[in-house]
């Protein structure tokens, strides 16, 4: 007779790799918000227990932090390529307001900006992570108008953060992209009349 019972596998169990785990997050929390979802929603998702997920990014801020590294190197607006110096101000904004529009409604299960939405989170902690790459953002765009445009590059700021925080609510709350681009083709004329070239 023998033993039919198979023998555990020898050595370390196969480990995960942590930067498949940060881009798997990334959609949970893009998905959900930071606040509902929990250490548990991360760890079931990995396929991995919660000493493994402590040991890999010490809590879960910790990982929100990965996570909002990486969507501002491979998600977000970018910045660089639309905040040019060689064509007008306003047509710049302009298109920044569309690339947002295409970003934020690109996933129907991760609508909208998870930097923005993120600012609004309840965690104090997560809240302020989240704060640094917004205001970071929105002080480059100030930068960028007050070159040319110094007089308006506050108020001008103002209305870009507020619109973008719109659309991005807007487009959490499953408005389509032929309604949000609409929207932003209207800003930018607006812009268009506050900083004429």
């Amino acid at each position: 007779m023998t033993d039919t019972k198979k023998s555990a596998p020898r050595g370390r169990p196969r480990s995960f790799d942590p930067e498949a785990a940060v881009a798997t997050a990334q959609q949970l929390f893009h998905a959900r918000g930071f606040d509902a979802v929990s250490v548990a929603d991360i760890t079931g998702s990995l396929g991995i227990n919660p000493p493994s997920f402590y040991a890999a990014f010490g809590s879960k801020q910790g990982l929100y932090a990965r996570v909002l590294d990486r969507y501002a190197a491979t998600a977000a607006i970018p910045l660089a390529d639309l905040l040019r110096d060689d064509r007008p101000v306003a047509r710049s904004l302009g298109a920044m307001l569309e690339s947002a529009v295409r970003l934020y409604a690109s996933d129907a299960e991760a609508r909208g900006c998870l930097v923005v939405e993120g600012t609004r989170c309840e965690d104090p902690e997560a809240r302020r992570a989240a704060r640094v790459f917004h205001l970071a953002a929105q002080e480059r765009m100030r930068r960028y108008i007050a070159d040319r445009h110094p007089e308006d590059a506050e108020r001008v700021t103002d209305f870009m953060v507020t619109t973008m925080a719109g659309l991005s609510a807007q487009a959490r709350d499953g408005l389509g992209v032929e309604r949000l681009t609409a929207i932003a083709r209207l800003a930018a004329s607006a812009i268009a009349e506050t900083l004429p070239e």
